[in-house]
């Protein structure tokens, strides 16, 4: 599986170690940086080079990584077609991937273990997207509206 990685100096270390564990798990890492320890970077760089690398990589799922992931999923989130979701454990994850078909997971460094971030990681990469009919419909509002800014129908 092919995997898009970026983050800033608040998360180096973090990012260093997956990009070590997605590769021993034998997936295909493309790295968008930081590519040393700069504390004076800047996050959009890297998280929006992977996240626009996820939007044209059908197939490919996206790791955006900082100090909490907060701001890394909403820069991840402005790429059009591109679905981020900020995780702190593994059920947000699995969840992420069931019920909303993300393709990005955030992580914070500070906010989470080397071992739970690589625990979330493989929950998000093992789990499809349910393609209930309820997500889907879910899905297709918020998509609609991204496209045209017309707002869903009132029920």
């Amino acid at each position: 599986m092919r995997v898009h990685i970026g983050g800033d100096h608040a998360a180096y270390q973090l990012h260093q170690e997956l990009i070590a564990f997605l590769e021993g798990e034998g997936h295909e890492v493309n790295d968008h940086g930081p590519f040393d320890l700069d504390p004076e970077d800047d996050y959009p760089v890297f998280v929006l080079r992977a996240a626009e690398a996820v939007a044209a990589d059908s197939g490919s799922f996206g790791i955006v990584l900082g100090g909490s992931g907060n701001g890394e999923q909403m820069a991840a989130n402005k790429v059009v077609g591109v679905r981020a979701a900020l995780c702190y454990n593994d059920e947000l994850a699995q969840l992420a991937r069931e019920h909303n078909d993300a393709r990005i997971i955030s992580i914070g460094a500070r906010m989470n273990t080397v071992e739970q971030a690589r625990s979330m990681v493989r929950t998000f990469l093992a789990t499809p997207f349910s393609g209930e009919e309820r997500h889907r419909r879910r899905i297709d509002m918020v998509t609609g509206y991204e496209g045209s800014k017309t707002l869903p129908e009132l029920h």
